[in-house]
């Protein structure tokens, strides 16, 4: 409905707890930042982002799409300023200001981060607005610009393994071992079904500084100790374990081999998903479940099942792309068309067609699964899938694989047509599954 001074409010939905939750909020924490930025004096761009200003400004097509993205931005309130008049980003020198002073940072914790989901995606919150243009649709699937913003993204994950980038993790209002921020590390590692104390589940030190974490990503990769994650049936190769500590988001069947994914339905593109890999054509007419990981969850994957690991790499994809039905460029727009600030979280689908993705086919031991596929999609700021298991590998159910690095994600498994599968997790849900719990059980095959 239109809002009472005439403009209307974008789309805004929770997912995850990655991005705001309400529109004033994310004007808060985007314009509380650019101005923050606009404060200072200026100094010199990190040599990455020289880099990035010289592609635009000798880039013609990159200039267009770049600048375009900026100016297809609406004039008005909702767009322009925050609740105090802080701007927002105009142009792609402000843009590299901006980012400049993100690449040097970590992402700290407070009470209004964690209440409005900003925790770990501080680069996509302020590309909201620009991604969700007609211009910043074609710009973000632009192969020059994307082969770029995955220089800038190495560059901030460079700092985010660096010691420096451990002052977050401090006992401060601010660091994630305040009290607040430890509280809700703890609820969302207990998934509703224990009472463990952070220590208690995590490999750490609570006597050492910053709990023994020796960088940003040191904690965000945190592993749990022994026997606090067990396997599911682990002599029982019916049973799939859940590969990643993750919240439900859909489970498809007879997906088709190419389908359009980036429409409103969002119906899964299994050549697209695969990449094309001679091995998509098993999954054609299979089973997709996925699930969706906040920046507060464990990020390591765990092997679904027992077998060998057939073929496994990263696929190079995009890093800021959602569809343009999440933006002003939807072909069939409602009639108050507007920006969905969390495009990328409601777009998972689309995204694991597009973005950069780590895919693992594994041979099960059990004939009645046969080949199965895990893809880890990394989403915005999560530039690297880490894959730590090689071809020929053979693993048992519950064995680490891989891991995200840096923010929130996407996972799914692929299973091939004829193997049926009963008990997957309810996407109604608002808690994780825990990782390597029962996920789903093979049924007698037709």
């Amino acid at each position: 409905m239109p809002h009472k001074h005439g403009y209307h409010t974008p789309r805004l939905h929770k997912l995850g707890e990655w991005m705001p939750s309400t529109l004033d909020s994310h004007h808060e924490w985007v314009g509380g930042l650019i101005a923050h930025v606009d404060s200072k004096a200026d100094h010199e761009l990190h040599p990455v982002l020289k880099e990035f200003q010289h592609l635009i400004e000798t880039n013609t097509r990159v200039y267009l799409l770049i600048e375009a993205m900026f100016r297809e931005v609406p004039r008005n309130r909702v767009y322009a300023t925050d609740p105090t008049g802080c701007p927002q980003m105009r142009d792609y020198r402000h843009m590299l200001k901006v980012l400049n002073q993100l690449l040097t940072s970590a992402p700290s914790w407070s009470d209004f981060t964690h209440r409005v989901g900003l925790v770990g995606l501080p680069i996509n919150a302020v590309l909201d607005w620009p991604m969700g243009t007609p211009s910043g649709y074609a710009a973000f699937l632009d192969p020059e610009i994307n082969a770029m913003v995955k220089k800038v993204l190495n560059a901030w994950g460079e700092y985010l393994q660096s010691p420096e980038s451990a002052h977050v993790l401090d006992d401060s209002q601010y660091g994630w071992f305040g009290e607040t921020g430890k509280e809700s590390l703890i609820a969302v590692a207990n998934v509703g079904e224990t009472s463990y104390a952070f220590e208690d589940m995590f490999v750490c030190d609570p006597t050492k500084k910053y709990h023994g974490y020796k960088s940003w990503d040191d904690f965000f990769t945190r592993v749990f100790k022994p026997g606090i994650r067990p396997v599911a049936s682990p002599d029982d190769d019916n049973v799939i374990a859940n590969a990643c500590e993750s919240q439900p988001y859909k489970v498809a069947r007879d997906v088709k081999a190419r389908d359009c994914f980036w429409i409103k339905s969002q119906p899964y593109s299994v050549y697209d998903m695969l990449a094309h890999d001679p091995f998509a054509d098993r999954f054609v007419g299979g089973t997709v479940y996925q699930a969706y990981l906040s920046a507060l969850s464990y990020h390591r994957w765990h092997a679904p099942v027992s077998g060998k690991i057939v073929k496994a790499y990263v696929v190079d994809g995009t890093y800021y792309s959602e569809p343009l039905f999440e933006g002003l460029g939807d072909p069939h727009p409602s009639e108050n068309q507007d920006i969905d600030a969390v495009g990328e979280v409601t777009a998972q689908e689309y995204l694991t067609a597009t973005a950069t993705r780590a895919l693992i086919f594994i041979e099960s031991d059990n004939p009645a699964i046969g080949l199965m596929a895990f893809l880890g999609v990394g989403m915005c700021e999560v530039s690297t899938c880490d894959i730590t298991v090689s071809e020929g590998q053979h693993v048992k159910k519950g064995d680490e694989i891989g891991m995200f690095h840096f923010g929130g994600s996407t996972h799914c498994l692929l299973f091939r047509k004829g193997v049926n599968l009963d008990g997957f997790p309810s996407a109604d849900t608002d808690r994780n599954m825990p990782v390597r719990a029962q996920v789903a059980v093979v049924s007698s095959n037709v």
